[in-house]
C-alpha cells in the first residue's frame, strides 16, 4: 500500500512538472532566477547606517503611498533601483509576508510615502537598527 501511495505521489508530481514546463519558457525560467540572484545580491549591500536611514536597492517603478494602506493616494513612484528609506512603520499585510512600510521619497514628482516592504531587497523586515516612523 505504502509503494502505491508513493507511486501516486510522484505521478502528480511528474504530471505537475511537465504541465510547468510547458507553460515556463526557458526565458522566464532564466529571468525568475536572475532576480532572485540580483534580489540576495541586494539585501547583502543593504544597510543601515549611524543615522538609522536604510540605504538598500529596490525594485524600480515601486509605487509610494500616501499612508501605509493600499486604499491611500500614490502618490509618486521611485524609479531608481537603490534608495535610502527614512524610518519603517505598519501598515497593511503585503506579498512580503509581512506589514513593514518604509517612508521615502519619490523620483518622478519629488512626493514623499510609504512603500511595503515587498518592494525593497531586505533579508529582515524592518533591518535592525532602522529608525522607526
Amino acid at each position: 500500500m505504502k509503494s502505491l501511495m508513493s507511486m501516486k505521489r510522484i505521478s502528480v508530481a511528474t504530471v505537475a512538472l511537465a504541465a510547468a514546463s510547458t507553460l515556463l519558457s526557458p526565458a522566464s525560467l532564466a529571468l525568475a532566477a536572475e532576480s532572485t540572484t540580483d534580489r540576495v545580491q541586494a539585501a547583502a549591500r543593504c544597510e543601515v547606517r549611524s543615522n538609522g536611514k536604510l540605504y538598500c536597492g529596490n525594485y524600480g517603478g515601486a509605487p509610494l503611498y500616501a499612508t501605509r494602506s493600499y486604499d491611500s493616494e500614490v502618490r509618486d513612484y521611485i524609479e531608481t533601483t537603490q534608495s535610502v528609506f527614512l524610518c519603517w512603520g505598519r501598515g497593511d499585510r503585503h506579498n512580503g509576508g509581512n506589514n513593514v512600510w518604509y517612508w521615502t521619497n519619490g523620483d518622478m514628482y519629488g512626493r514623499w510615502g510609504n512603500v511595503p516592504a515587498e518592494y525593497v531587497f531586505t533579508s529582515v523586515d524592518p533591518p535592525a537598527g532602522m529608525t522607526k516612523c
